[in-house]
């Protein structure tokens, strides 16, 4: 079975989304025959790089909050990761292109790293005191990933170098229907969309085995939509 996941790492549910699906992955019969291949999902496309803001100051433009509100709904995203066992940082963090990010997990999938890669990007976006955004943050994320530095900085010195695989990515997450991330997609029988509970994911791993289609895999569930913003539940 291969599950595809669209995600980006500016995502807080993308980031929590992974831990709830591989904790869900975990408790699945048949896990060790599943193939789990990352997608491309750009939530600011038209950020240019070396653009970035305060998240705490995008979420209170976004939505028309108070910084003090703003930070508020960073402590309410921050309280579902650690519940996860997931490290997250609420102050100081930012906001910005993601695309070098992106092609860089496209050489990491060539070389048989790009989990490791993302995992390690999550890290640093989330909990981390650097900011993803450095070129040079992203080659130290990628080399201690497992992948060779000169290739690297090769990659991030030439624009186009899997630019055509990341936007080939997002126009599949178009046509499939997916205007936000995570997105999840289970041997192209259905999606899940959002960072749901472990037990639904176990369910649609299982259902897809099975052939089946899952009526609880339309259930809504927090995600991060295009322009950065990402849905904060009440509860």
């Amino acid at each position: 079975m291969i599950v595809e996941i669209w995600s980006d790492i500016a995502c807080p549910w993308c980031y929590i989304g992974k831990a709830r699906f591989e904790k869900g992955l975990a408790g699945f019969a048949h896990r060790e025959q599943v193939e789990v291949i990352h997608r491309s999902f750009e939530l600011d496309p038209q950020r240019a790089k070396g653009d970035t803001a305060s998240v705490v100051d995008m979420l209170a433009s976004k939505y028309g909050r108070t910084l003090e509100q703003a930070r508020a709904m960073e402590e309410h995203v921050a309280s579902n990761a650690r519940s996860e066992g997931l490290a997250y940082r609420t102050e100081g963090r930012d906001h910005g292109s993601t695309f070098d990010i992106h092609r860089l997990l496209h050489l990491a999938k060539e070389r048989g790293l790009q989990d490791e890669l993302l995992n390690r990007a999550y890290e640093v976006n989330f909990a981390d005191e650097r900011s993803v955004y450095d070129p040079e943050v992203q080659v130290a994320v990628a080399v201690a990933a497992g992948l060779d530095e000169a290739e690297v900085r090769a990659v991030l010195a030439d624009g186009s170098r899997y630019a055509n695989e990341v936007r080939a990515d997002e126009r599949e997450a178009s046509e499939l229907g997916a205007n936000g991330v995570p997105f999840f997609v289970f041997d192209r029988r259905y999606g899940v969309s959002g960072g749901q509970p472990v037990e639904l994911f176990t369910q649609a791993l299982e259902q897809a085995w099975q052939g089946r289609e899952a009526d609880a895999a339309t259930a809504a569930a927090p995600a991060c939509e295009p322009d950065g913003a990402c849905a904060v539940p009440n509860g």
